[in-house]
């Protein structure tokens, strides 16, 4: 008895060493990038006193561009890959349902997130009794709102597969000056008129939209012809765990990437109280939005529909989080999204057709950064916004959301529609520039969390059919 004692009393502390050991074993790259993430912290502020000239500031962040390269390197054949052995498996039927069930949460967050920003810039009023010297904002490519939407339609069916790889479509604009030469009553009089013309034009940049549209077609078409398909179909399911494993090995290099990443960001930025104490309140309204959204309203929708534990799901991804808010891109965090999921038990088929359509139109943090910009700004230059201001932003930024143009500084694009729909003179966008460097990796974490979560309640939506539909593929077969 006294032996059995012993043993009992010794397993319990014998084994908690060994389960922290195994935590952190399967952890270990979480935890190096949450050390890589503090690392560029300490890096960047400790250099930026010093004022690193660019050369420096080059090599400095050329770890984190090398690693990022190396990402993206495999990110389109992962889309097509993926996209085509998901919908292959999956009946036409279902493959409507799923995109439905993913829209449809696409737009509702996006109007709860704006509707979020506008309420809490009214109530913090971030840009009333301020004055702030500004810059002026100089846009060359005027994107108007139409032509947002048709440029959207234009790459979610493009002509052409290849140049979908590299190209995208959007609407150019040229000037066109000629001085007309009128006979008045006070003799001749020279006036200069400018015409602006529109053209079907081109950036570059994938196509990630008219990618994920064709590899469904043929995902569609191989679910078809069936058996005639097979060794197509296994090909692409095949590259996608060879694209997976490779990605899994680039991962390891990712806390000397992030450090790099972050260090470079933070180390030319001058100034950063005086940045802070005059746009303070404007980030305190989007770092309150993004939390309210992040972690309030997304796991109450996941709670009501999963009738799951949103913050343990939510903790799961953490490795994509991490990796988002150090990249300042989501399509970069697509592996790591894979990944989790397949961990959480969600059908592939679901997930490897949801994340890279979310990644594509989901756009809740981005959405909520316009937003409280453009009542920010509203509210330096008239001092107030009025309802109908009010609703006009959150029904323009609730669309623009799905459709922000794949240019430089796309969330700035879209707030100048935005603020020009509403006859408000745009010259003080140029301050958001000063505090892009952070909230531009607070919204894309954010974004992160809600691409998780939509296949997550898409999946939850869809099973019943998808199991219906692996029965009738059984009795078929």
């Amino acid at each position: 008895m006294d032996m059995e004692e012993n043993r009992s009393l010794s397993n319990p502390t014998s084994t908690k060493p060994g389960k922290c050991i195994s935590y952190f074993k399967n952890n270990m790259l979480m935890w190096l990038n949450i050390v890589g993430i503090i690392l560029g912290l300490v890096i960047g502020f400790s250099i930026r006193p010093f004022h690193p000239s660019k050369d420096a500031l080059l090599w400095i962040g050329l770890p984190g561009q090398l690693f990022l390269r190396m990402l993206k390197m495999l990110i389109l054949p992962l889309i097509v890959c993926s996209v085509i052995s998901g919908s292959a498996t999956l009946d036409p039927k279902v493959n409507g349902k799923i995109s439905l069930v993913a829209i449809v949460y696409i737009l509702a967050t996006h109007v709860i997130a704006c509707s979020i920003g506008v309420v809490l810039s009214i109530i913090i009023k971030p840009g009333v009794g301020d004055t702030i010297n500004d810059g002026f904002y100089k846009n060359e490519n005027m994107l108007q709102t139409q032509d947002i939407f048709v440029d959207l339609l234009r790459n979610l069916f493009p002509n052409n597969m290849v140049e979908a790889t590299f190209q995208q479509a959007q609407t150019k604009y040229s000037k066109m000056s000629e001085t007309v030469i009128k006979n008045t009553s006070d003799g001749l009089v020279t006036e200069s008129m400018v015409t602006i013309t529109k053209s079907n034009g081109h950036t570059g940049g994938i196509n990630v939209l008219g990618l994920i549209t064709i590899s469904a077609i043929f995902g569609i078409a191989v679910s078809r012809v069936k058996e005639k398909a097979t060794i197509f179909l296994q090909f692409f399911t095949g590259a996608t765990e060879v694209i997976l494993l490779i990605l899994r090995c680039f991962f390891w290099a990712g806390p000397i990437g992030i450090a790099s990443l972050i260090a470079a960001s933070i180390a030319p930025v001058e100034n950063m109280a005086e940045v802070f104490s005059q746009l303070g309140w404007f980030v305190l309204c989007c770092v309150v939005g993004i939390i309210l959204h992040q972690f309030l309203v997304i796991p109450v929708l996941y709670v009501v529909i999963v009738r799951r534990n949103p913050y343990k799901y939510m903790f799961s991804h953490i490795k994509a989080i991490l990796l988002g808010f150090a990249s300042t891109s989501t399509a970069v965090a697509i592996p790591d999204m894979f990944v989790s999921c397949d961990n959480n038990k969600i059908d592939k088929r679901v997930s490897r057709f949801v994340i890279p359509f979310c990644v594509t139109l989901n756009a809740d943090g981005s959405v909520i950064y316009i937003t409280c910009a453009a009542v920010f700004i509203i509210q330096l230059t008239l001092g107030t916004v009025t309802p109908a201001q009010a609703g006009i932003i959150i029904f323009l930024t609730s669309i623009i959301g799905t459709a922000i143009p794949s240019v430089p500084s796309a969330s700035i694009v879209s707030l100048i529609i935005i603020l020009t729909s509403l006859n408000i003179p745009i010259h003080q966008v140029a301050l958001m520039f000063a505090v892009e460097w952070f909230l531009d990796r607070i919204r894309t974490q954010c974004n992160v969390v809600s691409h998780t979560t939509c296949a997550a309640i898409t999946y939850r939506i869809c099973r019943h059919n998808l199991k219906t539909a692996d029965t009738n593929m059984d009795i078929i077969i």
